[in-house]
């Protein structure tokens, strides 16, 4: 029997976008992954300076902020990594 998997749009902006080396990309994980478990993977898929980012980073699913890091991810969703911008 298969295994379920969600597989989300991860887009990376900034400097998420520079360490990441994509603009974007797809992310299968287990059905009812999480938040946590996509940054994770990702940390995993992009052991370079991503990691660091992923400290700091805000997170959209599907255009919403998440602060709960246990929230499921949909499938099919979109999954933003946001890095901290400087500004003013």
């Amino acid at each position: 029997m298969p295994v379920a998997v969600t597989t989300v749009r991860v887009r990376y902006f900034a400097s998420a976008r520079a360490a990441a080396g994509v603009e974007s990309e797809a992310l299968e994980l287990p059905a009812g992954a999480t938040v946590a478990d996509a940054v994770a993977a990702l940390r995993t898929r992009h052991p370079g300076s991503l990691p660091r980012i992923l400290d700091a980073a805000s997170f959209l699913v599907d255009g919403v902020a998440v602060r709960d890091t246990e929230r499921p991810l949909p499938p099919e969703g979109e999954f933003d990594v946001l890095p901290p911008f400087a500004g003013g």
